[in-house]
């Protein structure tokens, strides 16, 4: 077998045409990604000639609008919330879009997972990649600075896809991007029962009343928010409900940036696979959803597992989460991989 690439038109959205790539390794693994939004669509393994989807996807963009939630799709400039959508860059003030209440949430309204970009392929003897770029003025999605964006995903011949997000500016700006990326490995996928996740983190942020971190961080010993141990998500679920009432999981996870120790695993309870996840950067957020059924979402009787690895989110409004200023000249490079692993 060869390394594969497809380019097709997936949809139609405003008049534009929404492109698919499509990526294929020599183990028939294949990723798909669109213009619009950046969006990753499938992740889809073979295993003995049965095709398993790892992530959630759709089928057109009347889907992907009814359904939101940022459905894997690439988030930006700034993963997250901003409180107050305020903050300082060199004593300078700036307000950026409200969206979500006073806050704002995922870039605004004008963010990455509302951009239809270019695309183009490439490859090397182990590995095909899809580059998508994006020239995003000021004036776009009211952040300080013009920015040229490149997201790269690229799948290899170990099964491993990496997504690279660069950020170029011209003015100080912030850049602390991800992939809304959904999961569920399980055989069944009809809930999260069998879904399977570690998170190497002694630490999660708290957060006020309307999801905005307060700067203070609450060790995870000894409560539901603990999967150093790997463990099923529902049972996660249950425990939270016993601790504090609560019926979902929407938090942020400190952890330790590394290129060689994954810093969260999703996988099954027959363990027939997982993904590592391996990120360069010190924050996961996990979030726990049914974005398919409403009906199922208020029963929270959830069927996909987010992940998005980020700097710690609003870490310009609290110095000791990070640095997220992009600054002239200086480019950036995140890159996020999502290793695939057959265990039996």
């Amino acid at each position: 077998m060869i390394l594969e690439t497809k380019k097709t038109v997936f949809d139609q959205l405003d008049g534009q045409d929404v492109m698919r790539y499509t990526l294929v390794n020599d183990h028939q693994t294949r990723i798909s990604v669109l213009s619009y939004g950046g969006t990753w669509q499938e992740f889809v393994v073979n295993e003995d000639g049965v095709e398993h989807p790892l992530i959630w996807g759709l089928d057109n963009m009347t889907d992907y609008q009814r359904v939101g939630y940022c459905l894997c799709q690439s988030i930006g400039r700034v993963a997250g919330r901003i409180g107050g959508a305020k903050f300082k860059i060199d004593d300078q003030s700036y307000q950026v879009d409200m969206n979500e209440q006073t806050h704002s949430l995922h870039g605004g309204n004008h963010g990455f997972n509302t951009l239809n970009f270019e695309g183009a392929f490439s490859q090397t003897n182990d590995s095909v990649s899809v580059t998508l770029k994006k020239h995003i003025n000021a004036s776009d999605d009211n952040y300080p600075g013009n920015m040229d964006v490149a997201i790269k995903f690229t799948l290899d011949n170990q099964d491993q896809v990496s997504i690279a997000f660069t950020g170029d500016t011209d003015a100080a700006t912030l850049f602390n991007p991800t992939n809304h990326v959904y999961w569920n490995t399980t055989d069944d996928r009809t809930s999260l029962a069998q879904q399977k996740l570690q998170i190497t983190s002694a630490a999660h942020l708290e957060f006020d009343d309307e999801k905005v971190p307060t700067g203070k961080e609450l060790a995870v010993k000894g409560t539901a928010y603990d999967f150093n141990q790997a463990q099923p998500v529902e049972k996660a679920l249950a425990q939270l409900k016993t601790e504090n009432g609560g019926i979902e999981f929407d938090d942020a996870y400190e952890v330790a940036p590394s290129a060689a120790e994954p810093i969260a695993i999703v996988g099954d309870t027959d363990d027939k696979r997982q993904v590592k996840i391996y990120s360069d950067r010190n924050s996961l957020i996990i979030f726990t959803a049914n974005p398919f059924d409403a009906d199922k979402e208020d029963a929270h009787q959830y069927n996909a597992l987010a992940t998005e690895a980020q700097t710690l989110p609003d870490a310009i409004n609290h110095p000791d989460f990070g640095d997220i200023v992009l600054r002239p000249g200086a480019p950036v490079t995140h890159t996020i991989r999502y290793q695939y692993e057959r265990l039996n």
